[in-house]
């Protein structure tokens, strides 16, 4: 039922589409010169058949799992050693605090100026696009574990590798998890800037090239690939961080309910 509901949905979302283009629409809001989705979908076949358009996906890609991946190990890294050590959060907290309201994005000139490529000044704009929910989700996790389990641990003779290892990680996998699939989504939104700016290939790149030649079926071929591959990458994080954390209780694994209780009448 759920997904005959969302298949609906989208169906619905794409008939308003079609039907608002095609009638040329403009109201307070002008739909004359938006490609309708019959015209964006002739063009994304054409573009299925050309190597540009799997080399921009590949490029992008190949920039998030990068800039990514080095987020996640850092993030998780820095937010636990600035959760657990107060020499840690003394020395780094106040330089984080001062970096994490700056938009990735406002970074491309320090990259430009920084990283000998822009292969590489982009993936550091997707990595700290991505650090900093990681850091702040996993900082807040590891503060809020009950002191009963390290205690418990010490108490049995472990050492603090194995206070972290047993009780510190597992314990803040949600918190982590839930910082991870922020970053990803942050991560996309940066990347295509970051290419529509400074790139050479990749989707924003790409989608920004065509704008610039008013290829508007172009352009929607863009946004929805990036759609596509944000809703890809976000599912894994998601599937990835329901498997690492299936020890907990799911919404959907309901306590059953208990048999009702008999009553008997007294006998007349």
């Amino acid at each position: 039922m759920r997904l005959l509901l969302r298949a609906v949905s989208l169906l619905g979302a794409l008939a308003a589409w079609q039907l608002l283009t095609s009638l040329d629409v403009s109201l307070w809001l002008r739909f004359e010169q938006f490609p309708t989705v019959t015209e964006v979908a002739v063009e994304y076949g054409e573009r299925l058949g050309t190597p540009e358009y799997w080399q921009d996906l590949t490029d992008s890609l190949g920039r998030i799992v990068t800039g990514f991946a080095l987020a996640a190990v850092a993030g998780v890294a820095v937010g636990t050693a600035v959760a657990r050590s107060r020499l840690a959060a003394d020395l780094l907290g106040p330089v984080l605090e001062v970096l994490r309201p700056i938009p990735a994005i406002a970074l491309v000139p320090v990259a430009i100026l920084l990283f000998p490529s822009n292969e590489q000044g982009i993936v550091f704009i997707t990595f700290t696009a991505a650090f900093f929910p990681v850091l702040v989700s996993t900082r807040h996790a590891v503060r809020a574990l009950t002191p009963v389990w390290e205690e418990a641990v010490l108490t049995m003779g472990g050492g603090r590798t194995r206070v972290l290892r047993s009780v510190v990680l597992p314990g803040a996998l949600p918190g982590i998890f839930s910082g991870l699939s922020v970053g990803i989504g942050v991560s996309w939104i940066c990347v295509i800037s970051a290419e529509m700016i400074s790139g050479e290939y990749g989707v924003g790149y790409r989608t920004w090239q065509d704008y610039t030649v008013v290829d508007y079926p172009g352009v929607f071929v863009g946004m929805t690939t990036i759609g596509l591959l944000g809703r890809l990458t976000s599912t894994a994080v998601e599937l990835l961080g329901r498997r690492a954390t299936r020890w907990l209780p799911r919404p959907e694994q309901a306590a059953p309910k208990p048999p009702p209780r008999r009553t008997f009448g007294r006998a007349a």
